[in-house]
Formats: structure tokens, sequence, C-alpha cells
């Protein structure tokens, strides 16, 4: 199923980003997330590339498993940054073949171990490319508060904009923890001429290093009221976890009751903070779709 009919079925679409295992770990690793997040009845999960384009094969055969076993369908994720055509034509053959339609596509992030490849510079180049050699359906991924790399906000919209034309259903959001930033965020794509659907993309802040890295990934801004719990509950590791939860349930409701399109949940494969927000938004998700 192509993500793009669910949009047209529903009125808030639901979904959860989990990441493969790392290289020393085995595929089952990851069995346990998703016993667990299928009983939460996502519309559909994401999974990830890996830095650069490293462990991508993963990507591929978790996606099908989330596919054939879990009978959910599943997103999976394409990185170009260290790609070459043929790589990249390789990579569609695999989920072609895996019956994979939906595909998220991404510049992705420098790997200083991968040597240096140039056939694609942005991510809207791999949309186009994508677009030419089959029938998927392509999803973006846009910043509220702008990409890091951009000069300002305006100009990453006015790029996004040629993603978009280039072949995107729909685009999910990088994280941030001040749903006025996404606000904004919509009111200027809509004036640059972005109608499709966008999820707001949430990341539930479970530990200190986690919101450390995330912050100097992204460029995410931490409001002061985000700030005061760090402050007050860092050191407490069950009460940041809490807290974490508590602020990102906050934000979806806001987010739904503004007639937000989506919710895309990074889970950190960690299904207990999935299932506490699933239950905190349960009722509302049901409402909000009938």
């Amino acid at each position: 199923m192509k993500l793009c009919k669910l949009f047209d079925e529903k009125k808030v679409v639901f979904s959860f980003e989990i990441f493969p295992p790392k290289k020393t770990s085995s595929i089952e690793t990851v069995y346990n997330t998703l016993d667990a997040l299928k009983g939460l009845h996502p519309d559909y999960i994401s999974v990830t590339y890996g830095a650069g384009g490293a462990g991508s094969g993963k990507t591929c055969e978790i996606a099908t498993l989330i596919k054939g076993k879990y009978h959910i369908e599943p997103l999976a994720h394409l990185t170009c940054i260290n790609a070459t055509r043929e790589q990249i034509l390789a990579e569609l053959e695999a989920f072609k073949k895996s019956g994979i339609e939906n595909i998220l596509a991404l510049r992705g992030d420098r790997n200083p171990e991968i040597p240096a490849c140039y056939d694609f510079a942005y991510a809207g180049e791999l949309v186009e490319f994508i677009a030419q050699h089959g029938d998927y359906n392509i999803v973006g991924a846009c910043y509220p508060e702008g990409h890091p790399e951009c000069n300002s906000l305006e100009e990453d919209i006015t790029h996004l904009k040629d993603k978009v034309d280039k072949g995107v259903s729909h685009l999910n959001s990088q994280l941030f923890f001040d749903n006025n930033d996404f606000y904004r965020f919509l009111e200027l794509t809509q004036k640059a001429g972005i109608f499709v659907p966008i999820q707001a993309g949430i990341m539930p802040v479970t530990n200190s290093r986690q919101i450390e890295r995330m912050v100097s990934l992204t460029g995410a801004k931490l409001p002061s009221k985000f700030s005061k719990i760090m402050a007050r509950y860092g050191d407490n590791p069950e009460a940041l976890r809490d807290a974490g939860i508590a602020y990102a349930t906050e934000q979806i409701v806001d987010l739904i009751a503004s007639g937000v399109r989506g919710i895309h949940l990074y889970t950190m494969n960690l299904p207990y903070v999935a299932q506490r927000i699933s239950t905190n938004i349960s009722s509302i998700l049901q409402t909000s779709n009938q």
C-alpha cells in the first residue's frame, strides 16, 4: 500500500521510526521491538539507513520483515550522500523484489569511513532519480527550524519546494520541541506553495546524552520549559524518562488539536516509551479519525 492513500483515508496518521541493529548485533535483536510495536497498531513503520550508507542492507531486510511478518506497511529510508547511481539502482531493485513501495529519500550524513561520491548532491536529485526508475511512493524530510546547513529557513523552504515538485507525496519533519516553530513552518510552506501532508516528528527525550546528540545533529532549539525539565530531572533517569514522555504527549495533543495531519514518533527502539505515549493519545487519535 502506498502511504499517500493513508492521508486520503485518515485525518491523522500515526507512525513509528526504528533503526537497524548495530553491525555487531543480530537482526533478531529488533524482533522484540517490532513485537511490541505491532500491538500499538501504527499506520506504518519507517526503518532508518546506516550513516553514509553503512549497513544499508539491513534496512531492506527489516522493511521486508515488517511487511511480511507483521503486516504493517514499511517506509524504507534511502540515502544518497556516498552512493553511485548504480548503487541506488541496486537498492531500488532490492526494494522492488521485496514488495517495498514506500521510500524516504534523504541526502544523509557524511561518513568519513566511506569514500566520497558525488553522483547525488541533494535529496531532491535522489527524489527525481527514484521517480524515473520505478513506481514508488516517495516521502521527503523537512526541518521546521531550517536545515543546519542552510542560511535561512526561507532558503531551506525554497529547496524543499523543489524537492516536493520532483515527486514527494508527503513530508516527515525532523524533531522539534517547540510547537510554535512547527506552526510557523507550516504557514511558510503553504505560502511557498507546498501543500502535501506534513507529519510532525516527535522524539521523546529519555536521557541527557540523547538530547545533546540530537540537538547537535539537527540544530533544534530547546525552549525554556524543556530546559527546566532537563535541569530538574537530568540526574534521575527514571524521572527524566517520565518527564520526557509527558512533554512529548503534551506536544502531540496540541498538534492533533491544531489539525496537524500526522505524528511520526522517533521510538529509538524503545517499545516502552512508544507504548506509554500511544496509550496516552489513543482516545485522541480515535476521536480525530472518526
